[in-house]
């Protein structure tokens, strides 16, 4: 490993700047923010960071995406970035156990003219996951949900995946948790687990991005 470290660490100024000069969000996606924090206060930190979106978006249209799943929905502003990067005819499956908080979504869903694209689920995730066809068919998956199930919704999802298809995983660096040798939680536990298995996984090719709270992208020969 080289020793030259060629990231930086983000202050709010910078991050203002990485922010402004990529595509921003537009009207939807900000009132679907802003309603977000009126409605669920702290917890609208689940949501993603805006770049985040952008870059789902982008990597949705550039592998040419046409059936996606998400594990995990909260307030639909991810779903709506994915399902922005589909095709027409394309098809997102969301799975989430919050009628509450995915109900807060799905006018956002319709305002941005991609609900009939969006088919949302609300059931355990694995339930949803394991009643998908058993061959490879999906072309993106982005994982945000419960910690301690990320490998669980890995290995449903991997023997589905198309060749060339993408896992997508959030919240991977868990706030500089997962270096912290202090940090023994349960969440924190699974998701130094689940990055372990990640980079030691030889059937896939994988990457830890710092975008937001982590993003690992995992590639499926």
């Amino acid at each position: 490993m080289s020793d030259s470290i060629k990231s930086l660490g983000l202050s709010p100024e910078l991050h203002r700047y990485v922010v402004e000069h990529g595509t921003p969000p537009d009207a939807v996606l900000k009132e679907l923010q802003e309603v977000t924090r009126e409605k669920v206060g702290g917890m609208a930190l689940m949501q993603i960071a805006p770049e985040q979106g952008t870059f789902m978006t982008l990597l949705t249209q550039l592998i040419g995406a046409r059936f996606a799943v998400e594990v995990g929905t909260f307030t639909g502003y991810s779903a709506l970035c994915i399902a922005r990067g589909l095709p027409a005819d394309g098809k997102l499956v969301c799975c989430d156990v919050s009628d509450e908080w995915t109900s807060i979504g799905r006018p956002y869903w319709e305002k941005a003219g991609v609900a009939e694209r969006i088919d949302l689920r609300i059931a355990p995730a694995l339930e949803t996951l394991n009643a998908l066809p058993d061959e490879r068919h999906i072309d993106l998956a982005f994982i945000d949900a419960d910690k301690t199930n990320y490998g669980n919704y890995y290995e449903a999802l991997l023997p589905r995946m198309q060749p060339g298809g993408v896992i997508l995983v959030d919240n991977v660096l868990w706030g500089g948790a997962v270096i912290d040798a202090g940090r023994d939680d349960e969440n924190t536990l699974a998701i130094r687990a689940f990055n372990d298995r990640i980079a030691e996984d030889d059937r896939v090719q994988a990457v830890m991005l710092q975008i937001s709270d982590g993003l690992t992208l995992i590639r499926v020969p």
